[in-house]
This record gives C-alpha cells, sequence and structure tokens, in this order.
C-alpha cells in the first residue's frame, strides 16, 4: 500500500508486474477482442507466424488463455512444425496446458472469429503498444509506492525509473526491414559530404596526423576503446585531444570524468594549453614569462564547445540522459569518459562484475548509434601486461583489457598506449629508435580499416601529447642510463631492456620504480 513506511530498505527491481484494475475503477490498457483475432489468424494461415513473430512475446498477452496458447504456437514454429487448431491442441495437451488455455472448445471458437487476416501485422502491433502502456502503468506504481517510503535512497529511486523506463523501450523499439536502395542514398550522401572535407579526413580529426591516417578521422557511430595501464597518459592522450579538437577546430566535444573533478581537468588542460608544469599551477607561483603565457594563452580556451561532467560513479543511464541532451542543445558531436570500469548499470541487479561491464559497454555502442557520433571511454588493462618481459613483452595485447571480453567484442575500434620508457626501455633494439619521450599508440582492432600503430610525442611535464615530428626542447628528454655513481644499469632477462635506477631506489619485476621507503615514485599521468 503506498504510504507505507517498511523497515528494511529493498534493492531496486525493475521487474514488471501484471495491472489489474486500479482503485478509481479503470481497466489497464488491453485489446481481447484483438488477441482472439491474431491467434485465431496464426491458427488458420500457413504464413501468419512470420509476420508477428517479432511484434509479440507472450507477455504481450492481456488474457491468461491466450498468453498460454502463444506459447505453445512458439515452441512450434521454433521446431519448424506446422501450426493449426489440431497440432496446437496436441502441443498444449503435451505441455499440460490445455486446459488452463481454455480447452479445445476455445481454440475452435478463436477460429471462427477470425474475418481475415489482411491486418494481422496492424492488429499485433495494437496489441503490443497496449502491452507497452500496462508495463509503463506498472512500473510507475511501483516508483510511487517506493517514494512514499522514506527508506528509500531518492537517487537509487530515480536511477531505478530511468533503467525501467529504458528497458521497456528497447522492448518495444523494433525497426523494420529496409530496401537497399534508401541505404545507398545515405551512404553516397556521406560520400559527397566527405569529399568535400580537404584532405582524407571523413570524421572528426583527432589532431594527430599519423593517427588520422589510419582512421580518417572518428568515425560515426563507431565505440572507440582506448585501454592502458596506469601512469601511461590516457586523460592526457584525450584531453590533448579535446584541446586539438574542440579549442583548435571549435568542434562541439563532451568529457565525462569520473574519476577527476572538473577543476582538475581543466588545470590539466591549462598544462596543456600554456605549456605550464603542474607545480606552477598547484602553488600559483610562476615566472614573468610564465604569468604571460598564463594569460596569454588562457583566452583560447574560453567560450570554446567543450563542454565538462565530474559526476562520480556515473550510471550508464544517466549519461544516456546528460548525452541526448547534450547533443540536442549543444550539438555535441563526440563524448568521451573517463573511464569505462568506474561506471556503474545501477537499477539492475547482476551476477558480477563483468556481467555488468559488459552491460555498460554494450549500451555505450547502442548509445552511439542512436546519437549517430564517436564515443570514446577510457580503459583500464590488467596486471599481465607487467609480468611479462622485454620491449614486446610489456606491449598491450586484446587480451589484457580489463574485465569483460565484451569489451573488445562490442568496441568499433581498440587503441592502446604504451611508453616503453616507463618501463625503463629507452631504445628499440630492432629499429635503433630512441624511444625517450615518445608514446606507442596501438590500433589493435579497426573493424572497418586496417590496424597498425604510430608513435607520438609524449611531453610528462606538460601533460601532453602532439606528434613526434613537432619540435620540441632536447632538455625534457631523460638523460639515457649510465652506470655511474648515482645510477646502475639494469638488464632485463630477456636482454632487451635497460633501465636507470637512483641512488635509494629498487624497480619491482614490473618496472615501477620504488624509493627505499616502497613508496612508488613513478610519475602519474
Amino acid at each position: 500500500m503506498a504510504g507505507t513506511s517498511r523497515n528494511n530498505k529493498r534493492t531496486p527491481q525493475t521487474t514488471i508486474i501484471k495491472v489489474g484494475a486500479n482503485e478509481m475503477g479503470k481497466l489497464p490498457p488491453q485489446a481481447q477482442e484483438l488477441e482472439d483475432s491474431v491467434l485465431g489468424a496464426l491458427m488458420i494461415e500457413k504464413e501468419a507466424y512470420g509476420m508477428v513473430a517479432d511484434l509479440l512475446r507472450p507477455e504481450v498477452f492481456y488474457k491468461d488463455q491466450n498468453r498460454v496458447i502463444y506459447e505453445a504456437i512458439r515452441e512450434l514454429a521454433a521446431k519448424d512444425l506446422p501450426i493449426d487448431i489440431m497440432t496446437v491442441s496436441e502441443k498444449l495437451r503435451n505441455m499440460g496446458t490445455l486446459e488452463k488455455a481454455g480447452g479445445a472448445v476455445y481454440l475452435a471458437d478463436l477460429t471462427r472469429r477470425v474475418a481475415s487476416a489482411a491486418h494481422l501485422r496492424y492488429h499485433a502491433e495494437i496489441i503490443s503498444k497496449k502491452a507497452t502502456a500496462r508495463d509503463l502503468i506498472a512500473l510507475a506504481a511501483q516508483i510511487e509506492e517506493k517514494g512514499f517510503d522514506e527508506t528509500q535512497d531518492v537517487d537509487e529511486l530515480m536511477q531505478e525509473a530511468e533503467s525501467g523506463i529504458f528497458e521497456i523501450s528497447q522492448r518495444s523499439q523494433k525497426r523494420d526491414v529496409t530496401q537497399i536502395d534508401p541505404v545507398i542514398e545515405e551512404a553516397f550522401a556521406r560520400m559527397e559530404k566527405a569529399s568535400k572535407n580537404t584532405g582524407s579526413i571523413s570524421g572528426i580529426p583527432s589532431g594527430f596526423t599519423a593517427l588520422d591516417k589510419i582512421t580518417s578521422g572518428w568515425q560515426t557511430p563507431d565505440l572507440i576503446i582506448i585501454a592502458a595501464r596506469p601512469a601511461m597518459g590516457k586523460t592526457a592522450f584525450v584531453l590533448s585531444m579535446a584541446k586539438n579538437i574542440a579549442v583548435d577546430r571549435n568542434i562541439p566535444v563532451a568529457i565525462f570524468s569520473l574519476e577527476m573533478s572538473n577543476v582538475q581537468l581543466v588545470n590539466r588542460l591549462i598544462m596543456n594549453v600554456c605549456e605550464l608544469e603542474g607545480d606552477r599551477i598547484k602553488t600559483g607561483k610562476m615566472s614573468q614569462e610564465e604569468t604571460r603565457r598564463l594569460n596569454t594563452k588562457i583566452n583560447v580556451m574560453k567560450g570554446k564547445p567543450l563542454y565538462l561532467d565530474d559526476t562520480p560513479s556515473l550510471s550508464i543511464f544517466e549519461l544516456r540522459s546528460k548525452a541526448r541532451k547534450l547533443v540536442r542543445e549543444h550539438h555535441v558531436r563526440m563524448i568521451i569518459i573517463d573511464y569505462l570500469q568506474l561506471m556503474n548499470a545501477q537499477g539492475s541487479s547482476f551476477g558480477s562484475r563483468e556481467q555488468e561491464v559488459s552491460i555498460i559497454s554494450r549500451s555505450l555502442k547502442a548509445l552511439a548509434k542512436e546519437l549517430d557520433i564517436p564515443i570514446i571511454a577510457l580503459s583500464q588493462l590488467n596486471r599481465g601486461v607487467e609480468a611479462r618481459q622485454g620491449v614486446e613483452g610489456k606491449t598491450p595485447q586484446l587480451s589484457d583489457l580489463r574485465e569483460s571480453g565484451a569489451i573488445e567484442q562490442d568496441a568499433d575500434m581498440v587503441c592502446f598506449i604504451h611508453r616503453p620508457e616507463y618501463y625503463h626501455l629507452y631504445n628499440d633494439d630492432k629499429t635503433g629508435k630512441d624511444l625517450r619521450g615518445l608514446a606507442q599508440i596501438i590500433v589493435a582492432k579497426h573493424r572497418n580499416g586496417a590496424t597498425d600503430s604510430i608513435w607520438l610525442r609524449f611531453r610528462g611535464k606538460y601533460a601532453k601529447f602532439q606528434n613526434e615530428d613537432e619540435a620540441i626542447d632536447p632538455n625534457e628528454l631523460d638523460p639515457l642510463p649510465t652506470n655511474g655513481t648515482e645510477s646502475v644499469s639494469i638488464q632485463s632477462s630477456m636482454n632487451s631492456a635497460m633501465g636507470a635506477v637512483s641512488f635509494g631506489q629498487q624497480m619491482n619485476p614490473s618496472g615501477a620504480v620504488y624509493n627505499s621507503m616502497g613508496e612508488d615514485i613513478a610519475p602519474q599521468f
């Protein structure tokens, strides 16, 4: 009863209950005559089931007898058996539900009520819509009841309501089969639009020339996963990219940061744009040149179409609502999420975290498709990378994606960020390439193109990624390791990694650097 207080807080559930007549005497939405007519047609017309199979489930039938009969019809169709009054009657008898279905007399009566099967699909659509209306009424009743419960958390209740509506909408959304001609026209229209762009970039340019050659820009409606181990620079990478897109090119971008606050993100952007070290921003102590650079370049960021949201523990349902609003009101053309494993799917119950992450990744792909924009989600990698040795061993693989294989499955593109320098690998033995200050961007999965890898310059002091051929002060690079008194050389077991550790420090097998107190002193970006 609404208004009754409960001592125990209940776990949010979105199970839809059957709706009966309410207190005001209203009957739930229903179309019993159409239900009878459709079932009768299914037992008369040979091809009738194929016309309505995508629209009807047993649950959409209001009458209990009709629900049971449709279950029998569906099982016959699944085994490719004939569907008529005799086979349905026999199936119900074998299932032990013939009496519950009203008996043979009721089945015969259904077939007699069929005037014509000409409008069968239209009648099935009405039945489906009536069922959707009943589901909405049932959900509203549940939310109303819990709204009176003072022990119920309001935020959880809102998420449960949104989750329930989303589940109902997903069940009710049906797409008709499309003849190829209009699809060809749309494909040509997109090609024509792309041809008008300068260069070969058809999507949203990342600002990194070598990467854009592989991707042709971030494409709609792709789900792009950018994954790396901690301290590889995931946030710095997407912020550098957001700066290239929103600040330099005025393309609207939204960033959902579940880990950092909006102020922290802006501080990182200031470091990037103004090329100021983090300590300068934290303390506010700057030289005259740094102050001049700050005052000059900070204005570049003002008024740009870059939108930030730092809601912690963001649910996929909150994200969907906010993303729709951003696209509708601000014409946002790309969304960045930092990062996927910090999201949740509240309002639904899961047997494991892997199942929840699977729902999140699948929902992100569906959202990208719905909004027709690229969505970039950062992701953590598991510790398998740390256990492997050598230059190639430290390179991330698709199997390193953390918590769920569904991430790899749902993503249109998976990119890894790999900085060999972090593992004290300063040279590539195969090419002789100096790896100091470089980051490898590995396109490990590309559903609509080739896989490859490129190199970018990583300027850690400014948390900034840039094209490899852009100028950089050589003094920013860490010196190569020597055998002097202040550092020692470390050779890996595979004779392919050289590193330097200062006096009073030690390196664990993963390559992370610790001081004498056992504290991790590797820079975090």
